[in-house]
This record gives structure tokens, sequence and C-alpha cells, in this order.
């Protein structure tokens, strides 16, 4: 079928959405582009990533150069958790991205920005999406996070709950902190592809760092404009794992209706980490 992307591009896609990668018609200054944007970030990643992320970086041979092939990239993903990389043109659409997750497919964007874009671009691409989600995919626990997620997400069907749902995935997949024994650590995909964010969110004073509770995270509203003023942090993935192996339905029965969290909010039941200052935010509120 033919579908429009967010970009203006017309693309004719599987049922399932998937493309075919085309791996071979990426320009020399393309696969240039992703050998830059990764030997800037690994840089940054030092002594802030979680050594999950990084063995996963080492293990997929994501350093060999040039955007990986998606194919190669999953036989190395299959071995570790079964897994798989599949290309995608574009966002898609909730039911057939849970459907991917539940059976161990990871839909990749298949383009890469262009060089204007090189600090920042909204919409997911190759590198957001295979540097800052795939690694996490050869840790079999968070492997199994992520599988659980899928299958949350198909349950949720018709439930009205797909908001609170996507609030678990933005502040864990996307921007999570995990605290290890060398200190708290980033492996949300959304922060370690992020130069300036990778640095804000563990080191600068403004955001509130909350322990994970699954029912607060559900019910906290995010930020897509800009840094996030909250991030939630787990102890180990085995902690994440355990919280969200479960039926969903008891979850969701208590969550849906509930008020909103702002994104700032402490609440006085919350284990807190550290709280924020929120003096980014105020700063940008001003300037605008």
């Amino acid at each position: 079928m033919l579908i429009t992307t967010r970009l203006g591009r017309e693309v004719e896609v599987n049922e399932d959405y998937t493309v075919d990668q085309n791996w071979a018609h990426y320009t020399a200054d393309e696969h240039a582009r992703w050998d830059r944007l990764y030997d800037r970030q690994r840089e940054i990643l030092k002594g802030r990533a979680c050594q999950e992320f990084l063995d996963g970086l080492e293990a997929l041979k994501l350093s060999d150069g040039g955007i990986p092939n998606f194919e190669e990239l999953s036989e190395r993903l299959m071995a570790r958790t079964g897994w798989k990389v599949v290309a995608v043109p574009d966002l898609v659409p909730d039911e057939v991205f849970f459907d991917h997750l539940a059976n161990r497919r990871f839909p990749a964007g298949n383009f890469i920005r262009r060089e204007d874009q090189f600090n920042y671009i909204q919409e997911p691409d190759v590198f957001h999406d295979v540097f800052g989600h795939v690694p996490m995919l050869s840790h079999p626990v968070f492997a199994d996070y992520m599988e659980a997620y899928g299958k949350g997400g198909l349950a949720a069907a018709g439930k009205g709950v797909l908001q609170n749902l996507a609030r678990l995935y933005w502040y864990t997949v996307e921007f999570g902190l995990i605290n290890t024994p060398d200190g708290m650590r980033l492996y949300g995909a959304g922060i370690v592809s992020s130069p300036a964010e990778s640095v804000f969110a563990l080191e600068d004073p403004s955001p509130n760092r909350i322990h994970f509770d699954l029912e607060r995270v559900m019910c906290t509203n995010y930020r897509i404009d800009d840094f996030q003023q909250s991030y939630f942090v787990i102890d180990s993935f085995d902690e994440l794992l355990d919280a969200t192996y479960q039926p969903f339905g008891p979850v969701y029965d208590r969550v849906r209706g509930r008020a909103d969290y702002a994104v700032d909010t402490v609440l006085a039941s919350d284990l807190l980490h550290h709280r924020g200052s929120q003096a980014y935010a105020r700063e940008k509120t001003k300037a605008s």
C-alpha cells in the first residue's frame, strides 16, 4: 500500500508498514555522516551510558563503519536475544508497533538525517533508532521487557489507556536512567542518541530524578519539545521487567481516568534521587 510520510514522501509499504532497507542506495556522504554521529556520541557516553548499552554497541559491531545493514545486524541480534530489526519509512500506527515488539521485531527508520539536521532531528532516523535503541535489545532482560511492553500494548486496544502506555515507553525506553555500582547511568534511547541531553539528564541540577513506579509513570505527562523536567530511575533491568511482566488489565483499570501529573510534579510518596531546581525550564519559559 502507498503511504505519505510526515516528511511528505510517498512510499510503498507492506501491510505491516515495513519496507526494504535498500542499504545499497545509501551514499558515501550518508555513511560518513553516520560515522561522525557515532564517533561524537560514543565519546560523550563514556562514563555516562550504562555498561549494558556499551556492551551492546560492541557485540552488535555498530562501530564497524557506515550505516548498519539491517540483515547483518539482525543476524547478530537474533543470535543473542531472538530479536530482529525491520526497516520502516516513518512512525507506524500504534497497533502495528505493538505487534512488531510483541514478536521481537524492532521497527527502525531507513533514512538518515540531512547534514543541516546533524545536531537535532524531530523524526526518528536510522541513527536514533539503531544507535539509540538496538544495543539494549542485545541485553536479555531488557529484550524481554520490550516484548512484554508490546504485548501490553496489544492488550490495551480499546481500553482508552494508550496515552498511559506511551508514557511508560517515554520514561523508560526513551528517557530512562539506571543506578549502577559506578553511579547513575543512561539507558534510554532518546538520551543516549542526544549529545546535549546525555549531559543534562545526569549532571544538570534542573530536572527531578525520581525512582521508577509503574503507575506513577503511567500518569505523568512528558515533554516532546525540550529536555525532560523529570526522569525516572530504576535499580536494575530486572526491576523494570518485574514491574511490567504481568497482566496489564488491572493496571489499566487503576490508571484509567486518574488525574495526570504535571511534568515537574514531586509527590510526597515519591522516592527522590534528586529534587530538581527546574531552573532550566523556568529560564526557557522567561525567554519565550
